[in-house]
């Protein structure tokens, strides 16, 4: 299987549908989404690391691009495949950072609107900091959509937000008088992001767990009658997200004549170059690739200060 074509698979902008690849390990049906995902290939053997997480396999330099190679079936504690050269690496790219997902096999691709997408119970897969970021439903099947980004932050650290980018900006005053409304599903990146906020002096934020929260929070706080920055000075928006997401969430904002005047920044691991494109488009005021949380706190400064 060769390299997949974005122009052929991303989405019209702003019209709160995605596309899931499947995928099955050990019979479980596990999704992925597309925009992620830069290729498939057959599994190849691959050089281990030492020392390093039991669930990297190690490290394969597929057209000049060394990556590492996560053993998803090892991760999710489910049986490894019988005859691993029959399985199936999934090459994705988020975080600014090349990934290989080993999985047993690749069923296909489904277009689902994010209506149909659902935030799972917090006792499903670990708890409220668990890896299944969503359940969708099509065509009768609940396909668990994993939180690749904090798999990938479990196995390194590093790659995820650091608060000692916040703390090299040294002491910051207060600022009572911003509210900052952020919609982000995960439980991880979202305390991440509010606590950097916190430290960086804004210390009125608001959550929401997805898009469609943030916009009936929105609506509501418009028909109050009072100016909307009362309610909302900024808002700071993922791209996926269950029941609306961040694409959809900013063309509505953007279209309304009382909530366009608040600025909206996309912080998505997706944000690559045709992504920046779309969120251009929608009318997004900024947009940052996580984990950038210093940048964000400078695009934040420069947008309501």
């Amino acid at each position: 299987m060769g390299i997949m074509n974005k122009q052929d698979i991303l989405l019209e902008s702003g019209t709160n549908e995605l596309e899931i690849m499947e995928f099955k390990i050990a019979g479980e049906i596990f999704g992925i989404n597309v925009a992620k995902v830069r290729e498939i290939m057959i599994y190849r053997p691959v050089k281990p690391m030492q020392n390093s997480h039991p669930a990297v396999e190690g490290v394969f330099k597929p057209r000049d691009v060394l990556m590492t190679v996560m053993n998803l079936p090892k991760y999710l504690d489910l049986p490894e495949s019988s005859d691993p050269s029959k399985d199936i690496f999934i090459i994705a790219y988020f975080n600014k950072i090349f990934i290989a997902f080993h999985v047993h096999s690749v069923e296909g691709i489904d277009r689902i609107s994010w209506e149909k997408v659902q935030k799972p119970d917090k006792t499903i897969y670990g708890g409220e900091e668990g890896i299944a970021t969503a359940i969708a439903e099509y065509d009768g099947r609940l396909i668990t959509v994993l939180d690749f980004e904090k798999i990938i932050y479990d196995i390194s650290p590093e790659t995820g937000i650091q608060m000692s980018e916040i703390e090299a900006l040294g002491v910051r005053p207060n600022r009572e008088d911003v509210t900052i409304l952020i919609a982000e599903d995960s439980v991880l990146l979202s305390k991440m992001i509010i606590d950097s906020l916190h430290k960086a002096g804004y210390i009125n934020s608001i959550k929401t767990d997805n898009g469609k929260e943030a916009w009936d929070f929105l609506c509501e706080a418009k028909n109050d009658g009072k100016p909307i920055k009362n309610h909302c000075s900024l808002l700071i928006t993922d791209i996926e997200m269950p029941q609306m997401d961040g694409h959809h969430l900013t063309k509505l904002v953007k279209s309304d004549s009382v909530l366009s005047e608040i600025p909206v920044i996309i912080f998505s691991s997706l944000i690559d170059d045709e992504m920046f494109r779309k969120g251009q488009q929608l009318g997004a005021n900024g947009q940052l690739a996580k984990p950038e949380i210093a940048n964000l706190v400078a695009l934040v400064d420069k947008l309501v200060l």
